[in-house]
């Protein structure tokens, strides 16, 4: 049941769920809405259209109704007022922190008091090239500064997925603001023509659209690196926030000297983050060229061992990849064994190749090495699931989530671990989580087969099972031919008890690539299958 003034419920108050302070910041943002518009940011002429109303809809702009208030003042309301408790202010100090900065100007064209932890969202680089053949080369520059400032304590940066989503729209800053949550926007242009690059870049308050810092290069294409990390310092320093206390350089060590051979390597990263059979045959060939091209590009080799690796979990790869998962990453190290990429290609390498004990010393040196690389905690964890060390692999996937929270896949496999272990209270929480952060990438990338495909599983346990299964048929019509949202579907259809098709699903997924025997082994929706005859035919069709 819920109790409360409906216009003022919070949307976790009017679906009845659990509540902590950030209920009362939500409000707080209601009345700090009717006292500036003189209206409510939700409406109804009953109790339950109004819970309707902060269930679905979003507010009119409070600067449409009222231009003279302060863009600074609408974005500390509008944030006050996001469905998702995760995305709103987590207690009242961070917004008196806001408030209070309202109406100052900057001081020496810095932020100083916009933000108690200062965001910022990288947007890729438009290609300005005369062939206009440099996306890949663009969208690499925007990832190596996002990567950077990732690296940096105090600064919250928005993955690359969610920040790349914005590639080739004509989007307003302050929307993409809003929709990020971010209060800063770096964009940028790159025109590479021979052996010349010229590269600039602006840093923008969301706030009000001004520039805090902008600046251009026109050097030699070999000084990339160089500029790089001039970006990256410039936007620390124009946030005021700290290297962790070090002052030291934002981007540490230079993979490569050699332009070239990094040309390939961002051409390999654009192929292996679709994720596809196809971009990791082409991923592999182009981490093959950077190698050729610079024999000691210890990164190359890692993200060539991670191909190989993918092959083996999610292509039917046999073999021949697992033994080249092992050379290319057992090389990474030699040429470099302070890359925590390259300990975390090893550790995944071995994991399949079933050497689970030297995999798991492998994540923990990545994770010491570099306590904010996503994939050391989720290839870590996803051993650990496997291997049934579901306590690891819980504790691993929350701090994956902890270091990219714009991520969904590891909260739903948390939640996912939490419900083999029968801990639904848990389970549900997590759930709720992933579902929200699903909602916020499916609303940027629409044809996400796979965030939908999660989507459909959380709702499924949230007791929304007619959704649910519209979730499923969005997903499949999608991408109908892919392994893992195969294997996906058969396990769902198997759990809601339509076994012949679940069996479809699952045999068509083992027929197009899938060989992860260790997870299906530890798959909880599997449970009600395991003594049929079909399932047991099933294991022994993968290698």
């Amino acid at each position: 049941m819920s109790i409360g003034t409906a216009s003022y419920m919070s949307p976790e108050q009017g679906r009845g769920d659990a509540v902590d302070q950030r209920t009362d910041i939500w409000s707080l943002g209601v009345v700090l809405y009717e006292i500036l518009t003189g209206e409510l940011p939700f409406n109804g002429d009953y109790d339950h259209a109004v819970v309707y109303s902060l269930l679905n809809e979003t507010p009119i702009d409070i600067t449409r109704l009222r231009p003279e208030v302060p863009l600074e003042l609408e974005a500390i309301v509008n944030r006050s007022l996001r469905k998702d408790p995760d995305a709103r202010y987590q207690n009242a100090c961070e917004v008196l922190a806001h408030l209070k900065s309202v109406g100052r100007p900057p001081v020496g064209g810095a932020i100083t008091a916009t933000a108690l932890r200062p965001s910022i969202a990288v947007l890729p680089f438009a290609d300005l090239s005369p062939e206009q053949d440099q996306e890949y080369f663009c969208d690499g520059i925007a990832e190596e500064i996002i990567n950077a400032l990732t690296r940096i304590d105090g600064l919250r940066v928005v993955s690359r997925t969610s920040a790349f989503s914005f590639k080739g729209r004509n989007v307003d800053i302050r929307d993409i603001g809003k929709k990020l949550n971010v209060e800063t926007v770096l964009e940028g242009s790159v025109r590479k023509a021979g052996k010349r690059i010229r590269i600039t870049g602006q840093l923008v308050s969301v706030f009000d659209g001004y520039h805090l810092w902008s600046d251009q290069y026109d050097r030699e294409l070999e000084d990339v690196f160089a500029i790089q990390e001039e970006i990256a310092e410039n936007i620390v320093q124009a946030l005021q926030v700290s290297l962790d206390g070090k002052g030291m350089p934002v981007i540490g060590r230079i993979p490569t000297r050699n332009v070239h051979a990094y040309d390939f390597y961002l051409r390999g990263r654009k192929f292996f983050y679709q994720s596809k059979r196809k971009g990791m045959e082409f991923a592999c060939e182009m981490f093959a060229k950077a190698i050729e091209t610079d024999p000691n590009y210890a990164l190359a080799y890692a993200g060539l061992a991670d191909c190989h690796s993918f092959f083996c979990l999610y292509f039917g790869g046999g073999d021949e990849h697992r033994n080249k998962a092992v050379e290319a990453s057992g090389t990474a190290l030699s040429l470099d064994n302070g890359l925590a990429e390259a300990h975390a290609a090893r550790g995944l390498a071995l994991s399949v190749n079933g050497g689970h004990r030297q995999a798991e010393k492998e994540f923990e040196r990545a994770i010491d090495l570099d306590p904010k690389l996503f994939e050391a905690y989720y290839f870590y964890a996803r051993m650990a699931f496997a291997r049934g060390n579901k306590e690891k692999a819980i504790e691993m996937y929350h701090r994956a989530g902890e270091v990219n929270p714009d991520d969904y896949l590891a909260p739903s496999l948390e939640a996912f671990t939490y419900r083999t272990m029968n801990r639904m209270d848990e389970s549900k929480e997590a759930y709720r989580r992933s579902l929200a952060a699903i909602r916020k990438h499916v609303e940027l990338h629409p044809d996400d087969s796979h965030a939908i495909f999660l989507g459909a599983l959380a709702l499924l346990d949230l007791d929304e099972r007619s959704k649910a299964l519209l979730w499923v048929r969005r997903a499949q019509a999608i991408d109908p031919g892919d392994p893992y949202l195969l294997y996906g579907m058969g396990c769902f259809y198997c759990r809601i008890g339509d076994t012949d098709v679940g069996f479809r699903y699952l045999e068509k997924a083992v027929e197009t690539g899938f060989a992860h025997k260790e997870w299906i082994d530890q798959d909880i929706d599997l449970d009600s299958v395991r003594d049929h005859p079909r399932f047991k035919k099933l294991l022994q069709l993968i290698p």
